[in-house]
């Protein structure tokens, strides 16, 4: 029988959903807002259709390259509709254009520089599965709807016979999108396929990958034309990129009547065009045909029959929007990587076929902290989902012979801190989600605490960055990295102890017990902070609680020691010890009480870089603190959770 979660919105102080409003009856679905949360937010936020975890999220982008780029609501003009939108990765973008022919997007500010189109907010509408809006300039309506590998698109353009449709590999992202060698290819008057090896971070050595794709159009098309970096070419065959030549696009053209829709199906995959073509028949064409409307409805429904798994009692509408909508974003934000049969492409790009199609490989950004949110969503709300991301994590293990800490596309990329998706595996096993080999399990979570990290021979970095010094210092010195690493490498210890008790092994229990307690190597006791401690055993002069916000240098991860010091979740009482009840309370209230007038986010105080990470207490917007609030249950004053809890989400 299908687990449903109830909770009370007074009882549990979370977002409330009621069954009627004005005599109709609402669905979860129809409380989610996929506009919200895109104001200065990441690539993976976006308002366009999609499914959970799919392959394909098809959205409009109207930023150039840069950190936070995809969607901004305070622009007012639209570059096009791409279809990849997950951590570092970007694939396909298509348009609709009227006029002269434009084959560069131009600007924000310039968007007549290039094909990009006004457009009002009025105009769009965002409900789960479904996006659409006008673009001014080219008098065109765009809709959009998807299922998990392929997308679905409907332009009404004006009575003309130069309707033209633009397909553009070279798309701006969050990470930028460099091309190595593309190829757009007519197979037909109504069908067009393609690929691209295109990588977002060459410098890093990782995430390159292929994306391969097939277009079909419900009408043919007068021509097939093209551009690349030496100029339009025009009816052809091929559209062909040389190795890093980094321009690559083709447009078609077609008569329209005012009114009648251009229908577009497309299918991707990273493994190969035959790959792609299967998804879009598999899971559109042969099922939906161009019935745009039933593909809608069905991930409408998709949607809805997840959402369900909780139901909220209350009566403001307000947070019924709010909850729905952030457990939307839960389920949207990652991907599936394996296709409709079950077959991917592993970390060295080798095609593998997974045993179970319907458990596929699933991938993202790290999981850093994902202890204090999805995880307990997921396997609360969806144990199955759960399941097969450990499995997902598995395959990887098992084909590439490390934990992923992600991992976008199938492959390693060796971001933020320890090892959380330990938190993960432990976390279902210890809620009996156990539908894998947990033999496999405990070996893959007590080798990436064990071992070393490699460059991986296919990919990227693999394991602990800074886990030898850890081990020879029992604590990550200043001059390695991060030193906030050892508080994370310590709880993963802690978790791993966990899953060895249960499993009975005794030895290795008491190991990692003992090194879980590693986070006190790093706490000073002549300021009360966790602090900055050289490899000769010295901690760092002139200690300031607000300093040192880093990536991968000398410091704290994105945070500061005044966030990292409540970082000890497995050991609250010893905490407590080390500060004193009273100093432990005094402290915390003191920074939720600073913090409140920057909204518990440091991008309030007008600064929005690495360094601005470490300015407040409270940090809400980034990882390091976000269990802050809950930690006076611990101390004796719980009043003081539920106080602050209840003002941080007012706010978020």
């Amino acid at each position: 029988m299908r687990k449903i979660l109830l909770i009370s919105l007074l009882a549990m102080g979370l977002y409330s959903w009621s069954h009627a409003q004005k005599g109709v009856t609402k669905q979860p679905v129809d409380y989610v807002d996929p506009m919200l949360g895109n104001h200065d937010s990441r690539w993976m936020m976006f308002p366009g259709p999609t499914m959970p975890f799919g392959m394909v999220k098809l959205s409009p982008d109207n930023e150039r390259n840069g950190w936070k780029a995809g969607y901004e609501y305070d622009l007012d003009n639209i570059t096009g509709f791409s279809h990849i939108h997950e951590w570092t990765m970007a694939g396909l973008l298509m348009a609709p254009q009227t006029g002269p022919l434009q084959t560069q997007p131009g600007t924000e500010k310039d968007p007549d520089a290039g094909y990009r189109s006004r457009f009002r907010h009025e105009t769009e509408v965002a409900e789960p599965g479904y996006y659409s809006v006008v673009l001014d300039d080219y008098q065109t309506k765009v809709e959009l709807t998807t299922t998990t590998r392929a997308g679905f698109q409907r332009y009404t353009f004006p009575e003309m016979d130069s309707a033209r449709v633009l397909i553009d590999l070279d798309i701006e992202s969050e990470y930028g999108n460099e091309l190595f060698l593309s190829e757009i290819r007519k197979v037909s008057d109504t069908e067009i396929e393609g690929n691209t090896y295109s990588q977002s971070l060459r410098g890093a050595g990782w995430n390159d990958y292929i994306v391969h794709f097939v277009i079909r159009f419900n009408k043919p098309f007068k021509d097939f034309n093209g551009w690349t970096r030496d100029g339009v070419q025009r009816n052809t065959e091929r559209i062909f990129s040389g190795w890093d030549h980094t321009d690559i696009g083709a447009f078609v053209h077609f008569d329209t009547r005012d009114g009648e829709p251009l229908l577009i199906q497309s299918g991707i995959s990273l493994v190969s065009i035959e790959q792609a073509r299967l998804n879009l028949d598999k899971e559109m064409a042969e099922p939906f045909g161009w019935d745009f409307e039933a593909v809608r409805q069905h991930a409408r429904g998709t949607w809805n029959e997840l959402l369900s798994a909780i139901k909220v009692e209350g009566k403001n509408e307000t947070d019924k929007v709010k909850f729905y909508t952030n457990m939307y974003r839960a389920y949207a934000g990652r991907n599936i990587w394996s296709d409709v049969n079950g077959v991917y492409m592993d970390v060295c790009e080798k095609p593998r076929q997974l045993a179970d199609p319907n458990s596929p490989v699933l991938g993202g950004d790290a999981f850093w902290n994902t202890f204090w949110n999805l995880n307990q969503l997921w396997t609360l709300a969806t144990p199955d989902i759960a399941n097969q991301w450990v499995k997902a994590l598995l395959e990887q293990y098992e084909t590439g012979g490390w934990l992923p800490k992600g991992p976008p596309g199938v492959e390693y990329s060796g971001i933020m801190e320890a090892s959380h998706e330990i938190e993960l595996i432990v976390a279902a096993y210890q809620k009996g989600i156990r539908n894998y080999d947990v033999g496999t399990a405990y070996e893959a979570i007590k080798h990436v605490q064990t071992t070393p990290p490699v460059k991986h021979i296919c990919s990227g970095i693999a394991g602990n960055r800074f886990l030898e010094d850890y081990l020879k210092y029992g604590y990550v010195p200043y001059e390695t990295g991060p030193v906030s690493n050892t508080l994370e490498y310590a709880f993963d210890d802690w978790a791993v102890s966990e899953m060895a008790r249960a499993l009975g092994e005794t030895e290795d229990y008491y190991y990692f017990r003992r090194r879980a307690h590693n986070y006190l190597n790093i706490w000073d006791p002549s300021v009360q902070y966790m602090n900055l401690r050289k490899k000769d055993g010295s901690f760092v002069p002139d200690f300031d609680p607000y300093c040192c916000s880093t990536f991968l240098g000398e410091g704290w991860m994105e945070g500061n020691a005044w966030q990292f010091t409540w970082f000890v979740p497995h050991d609250l009482r010893g905490l407590i010890g080390l500060l004193g009840r009273e100093e432990f309370n005094d402290r915390l209230q003191a920074g939720f009480e600073k913090s409140r007038e920057w909204r518990f986010n440091s991008e309030w105080t007008h600064e929005n870089n690495l360094l601005a990470m470490g300015v407040l207490p409270i940090n809400h917007g980034n990882q390091p603190n976000m269990q802050a609030a809950y930690l006076f249950n611990y101390s004796g004053k719980p009043w003081l959770t539920q106080y602050w809890a209840r003002e941080i989400m007012e706010v978020y």
